[in-house]
């Protein structure tokens, strides 16, 4: 298989999972503006996952294009990562419908650290299909942007119950951070 087979698949679950989560949306008894007050949370909740699941779609497009051999460790790996992504929409609706309640929001935290440790994971596989002094394997072998997440995402969990406010400072910490696709890659593939 080629691994545009396996990025193909991928953005379908990825678009399959943005579908679920809008589709948790019903529309309003009411007729005007204020009716739209009370989804405020869902609408929120929406938006802050669509921005990860969107995040999740352009780095691991970026990641794919530095595959050397398709094999069965990485078609698994994938899988697993998209298993905990595909959570997001459950985890989504239920923040949205607890007005941010601290498990549901712990909950988020938890899929979302099961699913950067599954991208991290990946990321390990394809590094080790090239050499060791390659560009790739250089630049990607410093990755802050993967070592600081888990331990921003376990902050947020252990903050939920704490203030909610303080433990969704943290989600957006690591969005932040990850919003800007990875320009060491675009960087190696405009060099190859």
């Amino acid at each position: 298989m080629k691994p545009n087979r396996m990025e193909a698949f991928s953005d379908g679950v990825l678009a399959i999972i943005i579908t679920i989560m809008v589709l948790e949306f019903k529309v309003p008894e009411g007729h005007d503006w204020h009716s739209l007050i009370a989804l405020g949370p869902k609408i929120l909740s929406y938006i802050f996952s669509f921005v990860y699941v969107g995040i999740y779609w352009n780095n691991h497009h970026h990641l794919l294009h530095m595959i050397r051999t398709m094999n069965g460790r990485l078609m698994w790996l994938n899988l697993i990562l998209l298993f905990w992504l595909s959570f997001v929409p459950f985890t989504t609706a239920w923040m949205g419908e607890s007005h941010f309640a601290p498990a549901p929001i712990a909950l988020y935290g938890i899929i979302l650290l099961l699913s950067a440790t599954s991208y991290w994971l990946l990321q390990l596989a394809i590094i080790s299909q090239h050499s060791s002094d390659s560009a790739f394997v250089t630049s990607m072998g410093n990755d802050l942007k993967v070592k600081i997440s888990p331990f921003l995402y376990l902050l947020a969990i252990l903050t939920a119950y704490v203030s909610p406010w303080l433990s969704g400072f943290f989600y957006v910490l690591v969005a932040v951070i990850w919003v800007v696709p990875e320009k060491r890659i675009e960087h190696i593939l405009r060099n190859q």
